[in-house]
């Protein structure tokens, strides 16, 4: 077992994502059982009028993690630094926790607006690793990378397991636990869920990720993120906190998103599995900085 006891994370407890068309009424609603908000900062960046006004208000009174959704860190493209300056500068302005990406890529010439698998290669793990040092130095802290759910795997020559540690450990960077992604994939591609999230490096645990997805047919689910999260995922959660100690946990509901009220009832049980054991995640002020 991996402890997260003596970690000390950006964040504590449990969370949920800010959607723009939920804002107000997240504005108005009684948000004490969260610890933290995520926002995609492509969502935010560079708004203006009254939607900003509303948006440093909630950063004011609440802290907050990004999980960016357009970085492409694996894309065939050269990384785009412009857009890498634009989210440190969002990052200091807002006092954000935590900058998370997913371990996948998007964009080639253009933007395919879908997460698209990074072959499980040697190459693309030494390739990866660079582009996540890069963003590292830019924004001039560490970064959590994402296991992402996929449904192919062209040009496979590691296992999926075998990948995302070879990336996280030659970049040097931390994992934003996707438990859905697991039981996700673990379904898909025929593995035990179980097995997979232990061999995980839990020490390198930033916060994670719960959510719902949509089952196709008994060997095929497609990840949403628009339903209620499942009896297997709930489970799988309790294994991870079992596993590796208490971290802090999002609920993410990016489609058919149902009143704030019920959100948090899901939040709730997020908090009650995190009950179950002894050591609570660690909340810091600050994100560890890059040591030169």
């Amino acid at each position: 077992m991996i402890s997260t006891a003596e970690k000390i994370f950006p964040v504590k407890n449990a969370g949920l994502g800010l959607r723009r068309e939920v804002l107000d009424e997240m504005m108005q609603a009684d948000l004490s059982p969260l610890s933290f908000l995520e926002v995609a900062p492509e969502n935010w960046i560079g708004i203006g009028g009254a939607f900003a006004k509303k948006f440093r208000q909630m950063t004011e009174q609440h802290e907050f993690v990004t999980h960016g959704l357009s970085l492409s860190i694996g894309g065939p493209s050269a990384l785009d630094t412009d857009f890498v300056k634009a989210v440190a500068l969002f990052i200091k302005q807002h006092d954000i926790k935590c900058y998370s990406e997913h371990l996948s890529y998007c964009s080639d010439d253009g933007h395919m607006y879908d997460l698209m698998p990074i072959p499980f290669t040697e190459d693309a793990v030494h390739y990866v690793a660079q582009r996540i040092r890069q963003v590292q130095d830019l924004i001039g802290q560490r970064m959590a990378i994402e296991n992402v759910s996929y449904y192919a795997a062209p040009g496979q020559e590691l296992s999926e397991i075998e990948f995302i540690n070879a990336v996280i450990s030659e970049a040097d960077c931390d994992l934003l636990l996707d438990v859905n992604n697991i039981y996700v994939n673990s379904v898909n591609h025929g593995y035990d869920a179980t097995e997979f999230l232990k061999q995980l490096p839990g020490e390198r645990i930033a916060y994670g990720h719960i959510a719902g997805h949509y089952n196709q047919a008994d060997d095929l689910i497609v990840d949403t993120h628009g339903a209620d999260v499942t009896d297997p995922v709930w489970q799988l959660l309790d294994t991870a906190y079992a596993e590796f100690g208490v971290f802090p946990t999002l609920l993410e509901r990016d489609f058919n998103i149902p009143p704030v009220a019920e959100l948090l009832k899901e939040v709730a049980q997020i908090t009650a599995l995190q009950n179950k054991y002894c050591q609570p995640a660690v909340s810091t002020n600050h994100v560890a900085q890059i040591h030169a």
